[in-house]
């Protein structure tokens, strides 16, 4: 999520009083902010390949999103794929993908940036990151054996990583995987089909911290089949595998997935059948709801539900859209489609108000904007979207400015 502010250079004053009335303005403008929005971006503007994020402030009466001016930051590593915000809102977490490592930063008051941690993943390719009370939740595509590679792949895994300050100490920092048996991660197969490659693509913490779940797909078999993998997150994050090991039936290729607040509802995007499967979760269970699948755009990627469970939004990459659907006991009903920049591949409602939403556009280099109506959860450009960013923007987070301190 991004957040912006109007200019004041639009008034051309040339007396010094006149100057002294705009220099307040642009001052009160600043409490105009409702949100930070980070914005990852794979590819920086330079001649390096490392990555970058953009920080965006967010206007609450416009929505205009205006880059705060030390504006972007290095992501600390190359490829930067996802993100996450810790529950407190004090610090970012980024996923750079080609150096296997997540990237612990403090988020000042002013939404600056400061790195404060690097560690490695266990795995191979981190994908994907969620954070719940004390902990991440990480995916890696490969497992981390000496035979993984992407010449000759193997399952993916899902690692715990503990957030905790040491002895004497007010910061946190990331702390060494959870132990699984010998094992530092949780290996993710299908029983019966333990030679089958198992690719995941992403991960959701329900509201409540007790389960988690990560979409994956066979690529062995042709079509794909797809799964999602449930766990019990119990002391210390340590996973205990749902419905005992065996993963639910998600369609053919899930992309993305998502929960609302109370923890009822899991919807799982598939890509390839261009749908949206849901689910009610029961006791860990996930049950599939009736008139599932609903149906999307062409080939959606990515999905997030207003806070109070009346609306969902899924990008819809090849279609360059977001689609905006009511949500009644679960049920998706779309209401509309809107135009975004040119593939969009993450989107993020504004976690101050719910007002606003925002999409990063991979091939439009760009992040798009919109006012959110409340009540009928129908969708308008905000001022002058889209916004530029750096290239190819792939992952975006938020938190309600002042929220934070440094």
């Amino acid at each position: 999520m991004r957040m912006k502010f109007n200019k004041s250079s639009q008034l051309l004053l040339v007396s010094a009083a006149s100057l002294l009335v705009a220099g307040l303005l642009t001052a009160c403008g600043a409490t105009l902010t409702v949100d930070f929005v980070f914005v990852t971006s794979a590819k920086a503007a330079g001649p390096n390949n490392y990555g970058e994020m953009d920080v965006f402030e967010v206007n609450s009466e416009s929505g205009f999103m205006r880059q705060i001016p030390t504006s972007p930051f290095p992501s600390g590593g190359r490829n930067p794929v996802a993100e996450a915000v810790s529950t407190d809102n004090k610090y970012l977490y980024v996923v750079n993908h080609d150096d296997n490592s997540i990237v612990q930063f403090v988020i000042g008051n002013d939404g600056k940036l400061y790195p404060q941690n690097t560690v490695n993943t266990p795995g191979i390719y981190p994908m994907a990151i969620a954070a719940a009370g004390s902990n991440l939740f990480v995916v890696d595509t490969y497992q981390p054996l000496p035979t993984c590679s992407t010449a000759a792949p193997c399952s993916g895994s899902i690692a715990v990583l503990p957030v905790t300050a040491a002895s004497g100490s007010t910061a946190s920092t990331i702390r060494a995987p959870v132990a699984n048996g010998y094992l530092n991660y949780w290996p993710l197969s299908v029983p019966g089909r333990s030679g089958d490659i198992i690719v995941p693509t992403g991960v959701n913490v329900l509201a409540s911290g007790a389960d988690l779940y990560v979409t994956a797909y066979d690529s062995t078999v042709t079509p794909h089949v797809g799964y999602v993998f449930g766990f019990s997150i119990g002391s210390g994050g340590a996973l205990t595998a749902l419905n005992g090991g065996a993963p639910f039936a998600a369609g053919t290729t899930p992309s993305s997935i998502a929960s609302d607040a109370g923890g009822q509802y899991v919807y799982v995007t598939d890509s390839t059948n261009n749908q949206i499967l849901g689910y009610q979760q029961q006791s860990g269970n996930l049950v599939p709801m009736g008139g599932s699948p609903f149906g999307a755009g062409d080939q959606p990627t990515a999905m997030v539900i207003d806070p109070g469970g009346k609306f969902a939004y899924v990008v819809n990459s090849l279609d360059s859209s977001v689609a905006a659907y009511s949500m009644s006991n679960g049920a998706l009903t779309r209401l509309g489609s809107y135009s975004t920049g040119l593939q969009p591949v993450a989107i993020g409602i504004d976690p101050s108000t719910s007002h606003f939403l925002y999409t990063a556009n991979y091939l439009g280099g760009n992040v798009s904007g919109f006012q959110l109506n409340s009540a009928d959860g129908t969708l308008i450009n905000t001022q002058d979207s889209p916004y530029n960013s750096n290239a190819q923007p792939t992952a975006i987070a938020a938190i309600p400015h002042g929220s934070q301190t440094k």
